[in-house]
């Protein structure tokens, strides 16, 4: 390091005639960072046309399309019967739906209550509140000497049906009264207590048992139609290992219980497999084996990108749990299938909630006013013609939701359409391009309901002209940026420059600065010229008729203005004719010779798409992209040289700097010197 000592001897100021002396010499460096702002003002401005050309191409290749050219619209003479839309792809026809028979419907179960549920309360809280359809039993007894307790035939009871009577005195429970044991009160109207009852073992308590003595006592009661399983549920999303083994996360003494494997699901990227109790080696591919451990078997490695879903019941003595499964009929013979496993901790909004996201193919309803139920099927249409659309197994679906019953709906439409009868499973179809919706049914008799297709000529000649004023846009900000002034007096701003203007000076100076860097461009004049060719010269292809084989035969010419750069002007009439009259030929001529490779063959859409492509790789070659390194690009190579200049510049800059301060360093060490001796010999002097 430079020992850097300033004007102590000479009283001169130093630092201030290197910084002036250094500024001299950083002109050429200050001239390298203003080259290198240029060139990547430059690129940018590259990059900015080439994104205009990306943005016009994805249009080109929308107008590659046959939807932009044959747009159909239909008309219903009576919407109220039937409607219809129609794609591209739809021949221009008519068609007659004279009669229909019968709407499509969807397969329904309902069920008209089952019971006053609070369908955000756990399903075990309310288990009483459901009703279950299950005959009332009456148990009667006469007493000699009244026992303390009284076992009676079942367990599980309901508490809405249960009452005792004793001589003619009737003695009942209040719902959701029971104590911590399960115990409820037994009361006559007045509020007098002859005991308790415990619902879950079906044990009645008497507070005195010798007032029963002798007397005969009639219990009514219902058994619980379903019960709870001993066990727990849980359910993981895993990723393969690469192995034919997957493993799932289990809580400290927690183990699956295999004997209730036909309950659980594994699926392998949505794909269900069969759980069996086989060894590995007997495994078949759609079978998958599970331990208490918890460790997932397969016949094949599961790929580590796969996903492995599993639900699953657990060992847990604490817990409980249900199962059910719902499968509807579907196209071609198959059906859609889906196991549910849920807790007695879990809501009925869970459960509902659970169903729907499925794809068991059903729709699951719950009025909470009614206490109604639906399962309604996603589709409509008849799939099963010899039995239910929807079936239902499992005790909780059947006996607490009471679903499995009759079923209504599934039916197909049927109608009769250009006097052909025939059916479909859904009220809204296609036929030949053409969407139909049935919206009701009627009769011959009541008039029949026609469908015309024609071609949309508005809705063509709107497609192409919002393509001719992107084509304009895209030429006018092109032509623009070619032509703008070049302001060669502007440089790019220096630091020290920047220092002496206020932030709106160097806006306005370096807006002028940046004016002018792509003017007369080779690469944008080039694709304005090849482009201007494109439209004008004649296409000639097997596809193309003669008399629409140019854009100006069907009324799109170049303006006058020579100044707009060949900007298109369309004659709203004329094209609107022959969009009209001859839409094959328009089509043709923008879109026709798709596979061609003599430019004169091809349609206007692919030529233009061929210039615009070869323009964007020139612009890439000379500019790259945000994803370019500088070794790719003709701007980013000038670039890199300039930097290694810029940087080989700073170390000489340094070095000079250095070399001044030594200089003038030396300079203060000699004029301090020759201070010194000056003083000595004038001390000697004055001796004498």
């Amino acid at each position: 390091m430079v020992l850097r000592v300033g004007g102590m001897a000479s009283g001169m100021d130093t630092e201030s005639i290197i910084k002036d002396l250094m500024k001299a010499e950083r002109i050429p460096l200050d001239k390298l960072k203003q080259k290198k702002q240029t060139l990547e003002w430059q690129r940018d401005d590259y990059r900015a046309m080439n994104t205009l050309l990306l943005d016009f191409r994805s249009e080109l290749t929308n107008m590659r399309l046959t939807t932009k050219y044959r747009a159909r619209t239909v008309t219903s003479s009576d919407d109220t019967k039937v409607t219809a839309t129609a794609s591209s792809a739809a021949s221009q026809a008519s068609y007659s739906v004279t009669q229909v028979d019968k709407l499509a419907t969807a397969a329904r179960q309902t069920v008209s209550s089952i019971g006053k549920v609070e369908s955000t309360k756990t399903l075990e809280s309310q288990e009483a509140n459901f009703t279950q359809d299950v005959a009332l039993t009456t148990q009667t007894e006469t007493f000699a000497t009244a026992p303390s307790t009284w076992q009676l035939g079942k367990t599980n009871l309901t508490e809405t049906d249960f009452k005792l009577t004793v001589d003619g005195t009737v003695y009942q429970l209040e719902p959701g009264t029971a104590d911590a044991n399960g115990d409820y009160s037994l009361k006559d109207s007045l509020g007098t207590q002859i005991g308790t009852v415990n619902l879950a073992s079906g044990v009645v308590k008497f507070d005195t048992p010798t007032d029963l003595d002798g007397k005969t006592v009639t219990a009514e009661y219902k058994k619980s139609a379903f019960a709870w399983k001993t066990g727990g549920v849980g359910s993981q999303s895993l990723v393969g290992t690469g192995t034919n083994t997957v493993s799932l996360t289990l809580a400290t003494g927690v183990n699956i219980n295999t004997a209730e494997r036909e309950a659980m699901t594994v699926k392998v990227n949505g794909k269900a497999y069969t759980l069996v109790d086989k060894a590995q080696a007997d495994l078949l591919d759609n079978e998958v084996a599970i331990s208490s451990e918890g460790i997932l078997s397969f016949k094949n490695n599961i790929a580590a990108t796969d996903t492995v879903s599993a639900n699953y019941i657990t060992n847990e003595s604490t817990k409980k749990y249900a199962d059910f499964s719902i499968e509807s009929a579907s196209l071609n013979n198959t059906s859609l299938k889906e196991k549910f496993l849920i807790q007695s901790t879990d809501t009925l909004d869970q459960v509902i909630e659970m169903v729907n996201k499925s794809k068991a193919g059903v729709s699951m309803f719950y009025d909470s006013f009614t206490g109604g139920m639906s399962l309604t099927r996603t589709e409509t249409g008849n799939f099963n013609s010899t039995g239910k659309e929807i079936s239902v197994t499992g005790d909780f679906a059947t006996k607490m939701l009471l679903l499995g019953g009759t079923e209504t709906g599934g039916e197909n439409a049927k109608f009769v359409i250009n006097g052909l009868a025939t059916e479909r499973s859904s009220n809204t179809f296609d036929m030949n391009g053409v969407n139909i919706t049935l919206k009701k049914e009627f009769t011959s008799a009541e008039g029949a309901a026609s469908l015309s297709i024609s071609n949309d000529g508005n809705a063509v000649f709107e497609n192409i002209k919002s393509f001719v004023d992107k084509y304009n846009e895209l030429i006018g900000k092109i032509s623009k940026k070619t032509s703008e002034e070049r302001y060669r007096t502007y440089t790019p701003l220096t630091d020290e420059q920047r220092e002496s203007l206020s932030e709106k000076q160097q806006e306005q100076w370096e807006e002028k600065a940046k004016s002018g860097l792509l003017r007369r461009d080779t690469i944008l004049s080039g694709v304005l010229s090849s482009m201007r060719s494109n439209f004008s010269q004649p296409v000639s292809n097997s596809d193309t008729d003669p008399l629409f084989n140019q854009l100006a035969s069907i009324g799109i010419t170049t303006t006058k203005n020579y100044l707009e750069g060949g900007k298109l002007e369309i004659s709203e009439s004329k094209l609107k004719e022959a969009i009209n009259n001859n839409p094959d030929a328009v089509e043709a001529l923008f879109r026709g010779g798709g596979e061609a490779t003599s430019i004169g063959e091809k349609g206007i859409i692919h030529r233009l798409y061929s210039t615009v492509n070869e323009t964007m790789d020139k612009l890439k070659d000379r500019a790259g992209n945000s994803l370019s390194s500088n070794q790719q690009f003709t701007l980013g190579r000038q670039l890199t040289t300039v930097d290694d200049s810029i940087t080989r510049f700073e170390g000489r800059l340094t070095q000079v700097e250095d070399r001044y301060w030594k200089q003038f360093t030396a300079m203060e060490k000699a004029i301090q010197n020759a201070n010194t001796q000056s003083s000595y010999l004038m001390q000697q002097f004055s001796s004498y």
